[in-house]
């Protein structure tokens, strides 16, 4: 029986983003990697996308190509909408050579662990979870869209998807106003998805964590990888991180469900199996030095 190849020694080559800003954000990286910072979305990105989300794990090289690369840069970040700790454990990050100090930002930079002390920090959770939580059964019977529909209990947060509908995407168009609507009674706002709702405290997003993060380590260049909607705010922070003279680059992990990133991103690889290529063959890269 064939076993899978290890993509850190058979990688592919290292590609070429398409605009000018991301192939300087790459050539930055390649040039100074102990300045870089490399972050990534969790779901879609590191992991494939499955129907329920409890049983999501990233993809089996996932953690290898990140142990290979993170050791030849600055620092590696996992910013995700998930529970940090749940993360971490779907992930398989925790006590893994070469990932000592990868960090997870978790409820979208609400929370953080660190891989070197093995702890999650966090703020005490918006009250208005636990209200729109203990209400939402009853707005979703009342929609009519309940058959089919999963609830994913975040703890800072609250999620509905719709994937598992008879029509995904009919049940997701008729939800998406009452949900807004319970979520705005509550202090609280909507973060549509691919074929998900998430209901969360304002002022909790990726692009917020990742430029807190970024300034905090000081970096000279930074790279990040997303596949939905929720990325759009890491997207727009590079963006506005290039133009304070710090490169960047940015990767779509390619759907057919979200474009958005697409037509922003820098480069587009195909899913986690994509992303994985890519951080195995930027790790293979650093290793050759440099002329």
């Amino acid at each position: 029986m064939g076993s899978q190849a290890d993509p850190s020694k058979t990688p592919t080559p290292l590609p070429t983003p398409a605009t000018p800003a991301g192939r300087d954000g790459l050539d930055a990286i390649l040039a100074r990697p102990e300045r870089a910072v490399l972050a990534f979305d969790f779901d879609g990105t590191l992991a494939p996308i499955v129907p329920d989300p409890e049983q999501a794990r990233a993809h089996p090289d996932a953690v290898p190509a990140l142990a290979a690369l993170a050791p030849k840069v600055a620092s590696v970040a996992v910013v995700t909408g998930r529970p940090a700790d749940v993360a971490v454990r779907h992930g398989g990050f925790a006590d893994v050579p070469g990932l000592e100090h990868l960090v997870v930002l978790g409820h979208y930079g609400a929370e953080r662990w660190d891989a070197v002390t093995g702890t999650v920090t966090a703020p005490p959770p918006h009250p208005g979870v636990a209200a729109v939580r203990a209400e939402l059964p009853g707005v979703l019977d009342r929609s009519g869209a309940w058959q089919g529909t999963w609830i994913e209990e975040k703890g800072r947060a609250v999620a509905v998807h719709t994937r598992r509908a008879s029509d995904p995407q009919a049940a997701f168009d008729a939800l998406r106003e009452p949900l807004t609507d319970l979520a705005t009674r509550h202090g609280l706002v909507v973060e549509p998805g691919r074929l998900v709702l998430e209901l969360r405290p304002p002022g909790m997003d990726k692009g917020v964590a990742l430029s807190e993060y970024v300034r905090e380590i000081g970096a000279g260049a930074v790279a990040y990888a997303g596949d939905d909607l929720g990325d759009l705010p890491a997207f727009a922070a590079v963006e506005k991180l290039r133009s304070e003279g710090v490169p960047g680059l940015l990767v779509c992990s390619g759907s057919t469900e979200v474009t958005e990133l697409q037509k922003r991103a820098d480069l587009v690889v195909d899913g986690p199996t994509g992303v994985v290529h890519l951080l195995a063959s930027l790790a293979t890269q650093l290793k050759q030095p440099r002329p």
